[in-house]
């Protein structure tokens, strides 16, 4: 099984991000395109993991919590690492504090089950296209700076979801393992 830990979309943002998908779908055909309901912020890849681990999995993940949910505002377009050779399209966002303690637990939960830890910071995106190769057509960078103060709708999450990720000839299908909420209950 090829597995991610990942807080979803509400349908209003995932709306909003679909129908930007559809407009700049166009300005840069070669790109592997998210599909609008595959959108989600990532908190732990685990990749391909033996289905006989997800018991310790789920029990791991149940044991992570924040004591208040987490906010997230979706604003703006970019690239990783840069506009010269970029990688990835994405969309930004501005998180509540305790987004990336939320990841960090999330990561030291997965390492207590055989998961190596993070050695690169976290850094709260949402994945819109990859380049492979790197290369960035002009009319998407251009689409891009226009939307650079752009709002897609804001989410409060309360729980997070142990997902499968199955890689199709069309394009990766997603289903839900399992969900957790993460709110420490009063």
């Amino acid at each position: 099984m090829r597995l991610f830990i990942a807080i979803d979309l509400p349908s209003d943002v995932r709306a909003a991000f679909t129908a930007l998908l559809e407009e700049l779908r166009a300005t840069a055909p070669k790109a592997k395109w998210m599909r609008g309901e595959n959108l989600h912020v990532t908190l732990k890849f685990l990749g391909n993991t033996d289905s006989e681990k997800v018991r310790d999995i789920a029990a791991a993940l149940q044991q992570v919590r924040s004591a208040q949910p987490v906010s997230l505002k979706f604003q703006g377009l970019g690239f990783f690492p840069n506009e010269r050779r970029p990688r990835v399209f994405w969309a930004g966002m501005e998180s509540s504090d305790n987004l990336r303690p939320l990841a960090e637990s999330v990561d030291r939960a997965m390492h207590a089950t055989g998961f190596a830890l993070e050695t690169r910071p976290f850094t709260p995106h949402l994945t819109l296209a990859r380049f492979d190769p790197p290369g960035l057509p002009p009319n998407l960078e251009a689409a891009a700076k226009a939307r650079a103060s752009q709002m897609f709708g804001s989410v409060v999450a309360r729980e997070f979801h142990l997902i499968e990720s199955k890689l199709k000839p069309t394009g990766a299908e997603y289903t839900t393992v399992q969900s957790f909420p993460f709110v420490a209950e009063n």
